[in-house]
């Protein structure tokens, strides 16, 4: 595929840093537009998925109608997977060669796993594993719930270049950064190739800001709701230097975003940025000037602010949640439940194909 690059700050980002850009949305024509932009890779999700399904409904619509006459025993979920699974690969097709010169730690696509298989480490574990040989590039996404640890570490284990989600503190993203460490460490301990794996941990910083948002709304907080903007870019700066403290080889990988602030303060880090496309159009469209801000701190009155809401310093420290404590997290549930939903979506829109109103 011939490249032509877009000139703005997101290609001199990438090109002049080691943050590594990546496309939030497997559209496969927001992902080459993305690309042209300096983008090495692409994340997708259950309610992305179901967005990019419906928006061309022209093309999966009557794919779905096919895979229903060839798959004739197969239930609404498995259509509407089948239907997932192709959109991937078409999107992952783009990024091959971005795989190739980066021998795997870009140029992936992700997958994720199944919601309503969460309570299962193994059923996570054997779909991670499933998905990872569709093609070369594809990376999984498993949850960083107490049993998604268990199979985070069992599908790196088996080879499988894992995107953990669900994460929104940095004692998720620091204990899922682990098991992938030492799921790495089984392999090679049995001479098992790591070299082209390319694991990420992300951290949903716009979601994290979501909820602290509904706990001071929900708690009557009097503060200055503009600091409120910076919950996530404290946990991702946070996060980014405890991985670098611990020689954890996984990136942390910024996801979920609510302002360009997501992308700004982190550019500088050895990681990954995933921005809805529309962000991205957003950002090159400006005449900013990217600055290397990994490094600086959230400002003391910020971080005062913030610091005041022990919903937040739950999610900053280390600390802060025990694995147990992972599922009951308000922003955890939050999403596990739109994902579910949006697998629901996608079981009517099948339903709809397949079995119209009469």
């Amino acid at each position: 595929m011939s490249i032509e690059y877009t000139p703005g700050p997101l290609l001199e980002a990438a090109r002049n840093t080691p943050t590594a850009l990546w496309n939030d949305s497997a559209d496969p024509d927001e992902l080459r537009q993305s690309i042209s932009f300096g983008g090495v890779g692409a994340t997708c999700n259950p309610s992305i998925a179901y967005t990019c399904i419906t928006k061309r409904k022209d093309k999966w619509l009557p794919r779905i109608a096919e895979i229903a006459e060839e798959m004739p025993q197969a239930s609404e979920s498995e259509i509407g997977w089948q239907a997932v699974k192709e959109l991937s690969l078409e999107a992952a097709a783009l990024l091959e060669p971005i795989f190739e010169r980066e021998n795997g730690r870009d140029g992936r696509l992700s997958i994720q796993t199944d919601p309503r298989l969460a309570r299962s480490a193994k059923a996570l574990a054997d779909q991670a594993e499933e998905f990872s040989k569709l093609t070369k590039n594809i990376i999984v996404k498993i949850p960083a719930t107490e049993v998604g640890i268990a199979a985070i570490e069992d599908a790196t284990y088996r080879g499988v270049s894992v995107n953990v989600t669900v994460s929104f503190t940095v004692p998720q993203a620091i204990t899922a950064g682990e098991a992938i460490e030492r799921g790495l460490k089984r392999r090679e301990a049995e001479g098992k190739d790591t070299s082209t794996m390319g694991p990420v941990v992300t951290l949903m910083g716009g979601r994290l800001d979501d909820w602290i948002k509904i706990v001071a709304k929900r708690d009557g907080l009097f503060l200055d709701p503009g600091h409120l903007e910076w919950g996530g870019v404290a946990a991702l700066k946070r996060a980014y230097h405890e991985f670098q403290a611990r020689g954890l080889r996984a990136r942390v990988l910024s996801a979920a975003f609510r302002n360009v602030m997501h992308w700004s303060e982190l550019v500088g880090g050895d990681l990954v940025v995933s921005p809805p496309f529309a962000w991205q159009e957003i950002i090159n469209k400006s005449d900013y000037k990217p600055v290397n801000r990994i490094d600086e701190p959230v400002a003391p009155e910020i971080m005062k602010t913030l610091q005041s809401i022990p919903e937040f310093v739950r999610a900053y420290e280390p600390d802060g949640l025990t694995p147990a404590e992972f599922d009951a997290f308000g922003a955890t549930r939050r999403t596990l439940r739109g994902f579910l939903q949006a697998d629901a979506d996608l079981d009517e829109l099948v339903r709809n194909v397949i079995m119209p109103q009469p």
